[in-house]
């Protein structure tokens, strides 16, 4: 059920006050208003799902609908980094920017559909569809605003070491160990020459229906090898990942866009372990729980 476009979700109040936003929040029905008169749009229901930001249905002067994203401002350049990765893309894979104001955390977006998860899409079908998203929105950019797949495998090798520590070693050491070592790999391969702009976090909540067609919301944005997206698509689904070969996704993802296979199963062995320890560490189970026995069965059955 939508709410009124002022009403925050919890999750999005919650996390604006962890990030010292409750400024934001309580301006918020007055930013709204005033790009309202600024971009020339009529504010409609807020959608109850967010997570990271506000997000408000609206209605632009001349009747296209759109939504209106106020991400939860903190340290950094995300929001900067949104805009400039969905500009880039120039609506292939994403949605349309119609309007954007990174320093006010603000962009007004082409309105699109249901996601595949809202429309219960069969796995193999779902994994067709993302893969396809995906390689519409890869391309290559001359923009070093974007950090580097180097830069990603080194943030998630110390925070995989350091979340495993202070939440009790809630995987195994082997699992650990091995995604480690998937990071420190997929960190020496990194090419600037080759690397490519990519999503970042291409999964079946991010994928909304477009036409016949999805794009993907919610870009991370990174100068990466494309396998780093595939590697987001093989941490998802972990119990359906060990009904049979877990290499198997990995060959099929590679076939359907001429990527490496080696590659996407490595990105994804280090999301599986992240990602687990991540919703461990916000309350975000059973998800936690069945990526981390995931990893502790592949790392206990896989040599390296």
């Amino acid at each position: 059920m939508q709410q009124p476009a002022g009403s925050v979700p919890d999750v999005v109040r919650n996390k604006a006050i962890a990030a010292g936003a409750s400024d934001w929040l309580a301006t918020l029905p007055h930013l709204i208003d005033e790009l309202a008169g600024e971009w020339g749009f009529t504010a409609g229901e807020a959608f109850p799902g967010g997570t990271e930001s506000h997000v408000v249905e609206v209605e632009l002067e001349d009747g296209t609908p759109a939504v209106l994203k106020l991400l939860v401002p903190h340290r950094g350049d995300a929001a900067r980094l949104e805009i400039a990765a969905l500009r880039l893309a120039a609506a292939e894979g994403c949605p349309e920017v119609y309007a954007a104001d990174g320093a006010r955390w603000a962009v007004l977006l082409e309105r699109l559909g249901p996601s595949m998860f809202d429309l219960g899409i069969p796995i193999c079908r779902r994994h067709e569809l993302l893969a396809a998203a995906a390689q519409r929105f890869w391309r290559p950019v001359d923009d070093t605003r974007f950090p580097s797949g180097a830069d990603k495998a080194q943030w998630l090798k110390d925070f995989v070491e350091r979340s495993w520590v202070e939440l009790e070693q809630p995987c195994s050491r082997r699992a650990v160990e091995y995604a480690l070592v998937c990071a420190e790999r997929r960190r020496l391969a990194h090419d600037d020459a080759t690397a490519v702009l990519i999503h970042g976090d291409v999964h079946q909540w991010n994928a909304l229906q477009a036409g016949d067609g999805f794009k993907l919301i919610d870009p991370d944005g990174l100068l990466a090898e494309p396998e780093y997206d595939l590697g987001i698509i093989m941490r998802e689904d972990p119990i359906e990942l060990l009904e049979g070969d877990p290499w198997e996704r990995a060959h099929r993802l590679a076939a359907l866009t001429g990527c490496d296979p080696t590659a996407a199963w490595e990105w994804g062995v280090v999301e599986r372990v992240s990602t687990g320890l991540l919703c461990t560490e916000i309350g975000l189970q059973q998800v936690g729980r069945d990526m981390l026995a995931a990893a502790d069965l592949i790392a206990s059955s896989t040599s390296w």
